[in-house]
């Protein structure tokens, strides 16, 4: 296929994906008891966490290194009380980070009712819990000097996100608490984590690390849609093609030729006869535990835009089967930025083996594959043995781990079983 041939196929791809994420969103859209968020006048705070009766904070000061300012969001205690830092019984709460995954925000871990959510979940057992929102995502589009308007606002990968969001995050937690993280992932919160470690990096911070749906690996991802951006490149002929820098689904509309399409295709979803929920299960995997209405909840504040060098960086990661730093794709360019005609590799054997680490997996996730999560275990298998946990769950795919209404009971309380531990 030409050059041409192969521009117009990608671009195909991503108008599908478009259409798509717009007709997932058009039942949401039609429902009124939910209100849509201003990020100018509210945040998670006021939106998803005070009102079902916890106290919370935003913070807007997380400067990363290279100039981005993010948000967090703290909810210091549970529903039953006691002080910032520590619980009824007057111990230190210890402080959990979460970190969402592409395409999401924080809002990822406060999807479903108190008791089936992440976030509220550990706040309610003790602990002091902060959610991060990575750059470019809807409370995370501020920068020292750049525009988000702005191509050099895009101008990052989740390299970035190792070097800069990361260790900006881990080091903002710890300066207010004063102790050492424990950490939660889900999806490439799981990849930029696992990235850090093996290089050496936040783990004088870390107590331990939860990984949910771990991406280390993704040769052996299954989700169609995934597999056709990634074999067409896609990232790179956008970036090269259309000079896209910000992957945004939800702008996909504002493109006034194809206004008509998308207004048709969001009455067709109006239909009661028409699964609108079809996206999802292309992506994600067969999920067996979500609900109606915690996907429409999803639907209503999802998906957030991320780099397009970041959904390149992911697809060389399937394309060329190895986990390394972005490939600037001429040997120049990676000489460079890295000193060497190769991009570097992330070495996930050389995470610190007494690291304590958590790992849960599903049998049905398209996109972080048995066998790809066997092969990082494989990468593991010197770990000392009381260190690592692994949790495999038969019928789980992507989105059960943050969204499922069992979660609570199969991965969560092993998680903070495992917290406890530590």
């Amino acid at each position: 296929m030409g050059y041409n041939g192969m521009a117009w196929t990608t671009l195909s791809i991503l108008l599908y994906i478009c259409f798509q994420f717009d007709l997932t969103r058009a039942r949401a859209l039609t429902r009124s008891d939910i209100a849509v968020p201003s990020p100018e006048t509210t945040g998670p705070c006021a939106l998803m966490v005070i009102p079902r009766g916890y106290k919370c904070e935003e913070y807007e000061v997380v400067t990363t290194q290279d100039g981005y300012i993010l948000s967090m969001q703290r909810i210091p205690q549970g529903r039953g009380g006691g002080i910032n830092g520590s619980g009824g019984d007057g111990k230190r709460r210890q402080p959990v980070l979460l970190q969402h995954g592409v395409l999401m925000d924080g809002i990822t871990w406060l999807l479903n009712s108190p008791q089936q959510s992440l976030a509220f979940v550990l706040a309610d057992h003790g602990f002091d819990v902060w959610i991060a929102n990575t750059r470019g995502t809807r409370w995370s589009r501020r920068h020292v000097s750049l525009d988000p308007s702005s191509t050099a606002y895009w101008a990052w990968s989740w390299d970035e996100l190792v070097t800069n969001d990361l260790p900006a995050t881990f080091d903002f937690v710890y300066s207010k608490t004063g102790q050492k993280l424990h950490y939660v992932g889900h999806s490439m919160g799981t990849l930029t984590a696992l990235a850090s470690f093996s290089e050496g990096k936040l783990v004088d911070k870390l107590q331990s690390a939860a990984l949910l749906s771990p991406i280390a690996y993704l040769t052996h991802m299954t989700t169609p849609i995934g597999i056709l951006c990634a074999k067409a490149f896609i990232g790179e002929i956008i970036t090269n093609w259309l000079g896209i820098a910000e992957f945004n689904p939800q702008g996909c509309a504002n493109f006034t030729h194809l206004e008509g399409v998308t207004n048709l295709l969001k009455t067709l979803c109006l239909d009661p006869n028409v699964d609108c929920y079809d996206l999802m299960r292309a992506f994600t995997g067969n999920n067996c535990c979500l609900n109606a209405s915690t996907v429409e909840l999803f639907l209503k504040y999802e998906p957030q835009p991320t780099s397009t060098k970041t959904m390149v960086h992911l697809a060389q990661t399937f394309r060329d089967g190895v986990l390394t730093k972005y490939d600037y794709g001429r040997g120049e360019a990676n000489i460079e930025y890295y000193g060497q005609s190769t991009p570097p590799i992330y070495n996930m054997s050389n995470i610190p083996k007494s690291l304590p680490l958590f790992l849960s997996y599903g049998g049905q996730d398209s996109l972080s594959d048995v066998r790809d999560v066997e092969l990082l275990l494989d990468d593991l298998k010197f770990h000392e043995g009381d260190k690592l946990t692994v949790q495999f769950v038969k019928d789980y795919a992507h989105a059960d781990f943050v969204m499922g209404v069992s979660a609570k009971q199969i991965v969560y309380n092993a998680v903070i079983a495992f917290f406890d531990r530590q």
